[in-house]
C-alpha cells in the first residue's frame, strides 16, 4: 500500500456552497435558466473556497506508454504508434495540440515507457519505467517497484502544478492497447465478465473484438489470486498511462486542483482514485460519454453524468479539452452577471 494515496482531500466548503447557490439566486436570469452551468460553478466555488469561481489556469498533461498485451493482436492498430502519436503531439498535428493551440493551453506530454526509444522532443518528459508493461496474460504488468516509482513521480507533478497556481487539470493518454488493459481492469475489480463491457478500441472487426474478449477472461483467470485491492489490480493489470491517470487525480485533489476526466480510459483510471480514496470523487468533473462500449458501465458504477455525448473515441484527452470552454463560461458566467439589484431588473417576487 502506498501511504499518500490514502491522505485526506479537502471536501467542498458547505459555507461557500451555500454563498454560490444565494449568488445564483440573484443573477438576472430565471431560477435555473443556465441549467448544469449554475451547478457546475457553485460547486467549483465550494471546492476553491472562492466566490468567484476560476479555471483560467488550466494544464493538459498527456500520459504515454505501451502495453505488453498489445503483443497478443488485441489492437487495429501496430504499438509504434504510440510513439509515432508522442511525434504528433509535439509536432501539434494531434486533435489535442490543436484545441491547445486554439484555447491556449499548455500541453505537455510525459513518455513513461514506450517500444521505440524517442528523441528528444518539444514539450515531451521522458521518464520511461521499461519498454511499455509486461505482458499481463501471463505475468504482472508492472513490479511494485515500478509503481511506486510511477506514483511518486505523478505526486510531484501536481506538487509542481500546485505551486505554478494550476486550477483545472485536464490528464489524457496515449497507449496501443489501453482499452483492452482498461476493460481487464474493470472486470478484475468490479466482478464483470468481459463480453458486458469490451469494445472495438480502435476499431477491431466482429473477430478481433471476440479474440480481445478472449484474452482478457484469460489474463482474469491467470491472476485471479492477486486481484485483491484496487492497488494490486493496477500493478498487476494496468498501463503506466492508467496508473499515472489514477495517481494525478488523487494527488490534484489532495492538492486541491479539479480535474476535467476524459473518455473510457481516463474514467476507468477514476474509479480506482474513487475506490482507493472515495473523497476525490468530489474533485472530478466527468467531461463526455464516449462511444467505447463499456464507458457508459462505469459512468454508471460511479453514478456520473457526462456533460456531452458526441460520440467521441479518441482519447488523448480530446473530449475532456472540448468541455473546458463551457466550464470556463460556467465561472465566468457566475462571477460578471448582474444581479437583480446591480442592474435595477425586478426579479420574480417584485
Amino acid at each position: 500500500m502506498i501511504d499518500w494515496l490514502q491522505q485526506t482531500i479537502p471536501p467542498p466548503d458547505r459555507d461557500y456552497l451555500q454563498r454560490a447557490e444565494q449568488r445564483q439566486a440573484q443573477l438576472t436570469k430565471p431560477p435555473g435558466s443556465l441549467g448544469r452551468l449554475e451547478s457546475i460553478a457553485v460547486r467549483i466555488s465550494a471546492l476553491q473556497k472562492s466566490l468567484t469561481p476560476d479555471v483560467s489556469q488550466t494544464r493538459i498533461i498527456i500520459f504515454a506508454a505501451d502495453h505488453g498485451i498489445a503483443r497478443e493482436g488485441v489492437s487495429a492498430f501496430p504499438q509504434s504508434v504510440t510513439a509515432q502519436m508522442v511525434r504528433n503531439f509535439s509536432a501539434g498535428g494531434a486533435a489535442i495540440s490543436v484545441l491547445a493551440r486554439q484555447y491556449n493551453l499548455p500541453l505537455q506530454i510525459v513518455n513513461l515507457g514506450l517500444i521505440t526509444e524517442l528523441e528528444s522532443l518539444a514539450n515531451v518528459i521522458n521518464y520511461p519505467l521499461g519498454s511499455g508493461t509486461d505482458n499481463f496474460l501471463y505475468q504482472d504488468a508492472m513490479s511494485q517497484s515500478q509503481f511506486e516509482q510511477l506514483c511518486d513521480f505523478v505526486r510531484k507533478k501536481a506538487e509542481q502544478f500546485k505551486q505554478e497556481s494550476v486550477k483545472l487539470l485536464i490528464a489524457g493518454e496515449m497507449g496501443i492497447a489501453n482499452t483492452t488493459t482498461a476493460t481487464a481492469l474493470v472486470c478484475a475489480l468490479e466482478k464483470l465478465q468481459p463480453e458486458q463491457i469490451t469494445g472495438r478500441g480502435t476499431g477491431l472487426d466482429d473477430a478481433g473484438l471476440k479474440h480481445k474478449i478472449s484474452v482478457i477472461n484469460q489474463a482474469l483467470e491467470w491472476h485471479k489470486h492477486q486481484l485483491g485491492s484496487a492497488e494490486e489490480i493496477l500493478r498487476v493489470l494496468g498501463g503506466f498511462e492508467i496508473v499515472a491517470l489514477c495517481a494525478s487525480y488523487l494527488a490534484g485533489a489532495q492538492q486541491g486542483i479539479i480535474s476535467l476526466v476524459d473518455g473510457f480510459i481516463c474514467t476507468v483510471a477514476a474509479l480506482f482514485a474513487i475506490r482507493i480514496n472515495p473523497a476525490c470523487q468530489e474533485w472530478l468533473i466527468f467531461s463526455h460519454l464516449s462511444d467505447e462500449a463499456g464507458h457508459k458501465k462505469v459512468l454508471q458504477l460511479l453514478d456520473a453524468q457526462p456533460l456531452l455525448d458526441f460520440n467521441l473515441r479518441l482519447g488523448e484527452a480530446s473530449g475532456a479539452a472540448l468541455v473546458w470552454p463551457l466550464i470556463q463560461s460556467a465561472c465566468l458566467l457566475h462571477n460578471q452577471m448582474a444581479t437583480f439589484e446591480s442592474a435595477s431588473v425586478s426579479n420574480q417576487s417584485e
